[in-house]
């Protein structure tokens, strides 16, 4: 089918870790890809957004060499961050050793995630760990992330927008409407300056099919909104939003607001 990586290829993205290394995210050089420059005002915002409290423990799914939980650990939270790729497991283990932080970094993959009820916020941001599937594993996945939640905790996860993917459909790329997939080939820059080309398959969303998998894992407090890297905001999506951000809270007797 047109835009699904093949079964064989499952880990895709690994193969774009390893060429990437420290040219993905290296804060204080000149090595820093433009959309991670906003890290610190999403992890500002999401702090405001989820009610987060010094101490909380947070997950990161899909945490990449670490730039969210790294900046989470730094505000005072107890933080985890998972991801699949080796590279940007060892390159986040190395960032929080030379900053004196004592964060968690494991290498999983995230269909295997089972954390049940152990922390009071989840992360999954920047397609890590939930928008890399390949169109097929995303619902189950995105229950594992809902179950890492304590009763009242809240989660935040970034999807690529669908109405975004087709109304600026570029030459060279294939959206499939079956799975919502969009394939396209990106050319991507090593450590050593030189550039090759890889093939992206990333899971694209509507704000609806957002909604829908939170309340089919028991989510409440349900919000989706309209951002892009570096500005997240409370905005109802457009169809000029690069990506959408869902928030929502497990579900607790008293009920809660975010």
């Amino acid at each position: 089918m047109a835009g699904v990586p093949p079964i064989e290829d499952r880990f895709w993205f690994d193969k774009i870790a390893a060429r990437l290394g420290p040219m993905y995210w290296a804060p204080g050089t000149s090595r820093v890809m433009a959309f991670t420059k906003g890290t610190e005002q999403e992890v500002d915002f999401l702090v405001e957004a989820l009610a987060l409290s010094p101490r909380m423990r947070v997950l990161d799914v899909g945490c990449g060499p670490g730039r969210h939980a790294l900046a989470l650990a730094r505000r005072g939270y107890d933080v985890v961050g998972v991801d699949h790729s080796a590279e940007f497991v060892r390159l986040a283990r190395d960032a929080a050793a030379a900053d004196g932080l004592t964060v968690a970094f494991e290498q999983l993959d995230v269909r295997d995630l089972d954390r049940p009820g152990e922390f009071d916020a989840t992360i999954c941001l920047c397609q890590g760990g939930f928008g890399l599937l390949g169109g097929r594993d995303e619902a189950a996945v995105f229950g594992r992330i809902a179950a890492t939640l304590r009763p009242g905790g809240a989660i935040a996860v970034s999807a690529f927008s669908a109405a975004f993917a087709v109304r600026h459909l570029e030459a060279g790329e294939e959206y499939d409407p079956a799975t919502g997939v969009l394939h396209e080939v990106a050319s991507v820059r090593g450590a050593d300056g030189t550039e090759a080309p890889f093939d992206l398959w990333t899971t694209c969303f509507t704000a609806r099919e957002l909604e829908l998998l939170a309340r089919g894992a028991g989510l409440d407090a349900i919000e989706v909104h309209g951002v892009s890297p570096g500005a997240y905001a409370r905005r109802a999506p457009t169809l000029d939003h690069h990506e959408l951000l869902l928030l929502a809270r497990q579900f607790q007797e008293s009920g809660s607001d975010l």
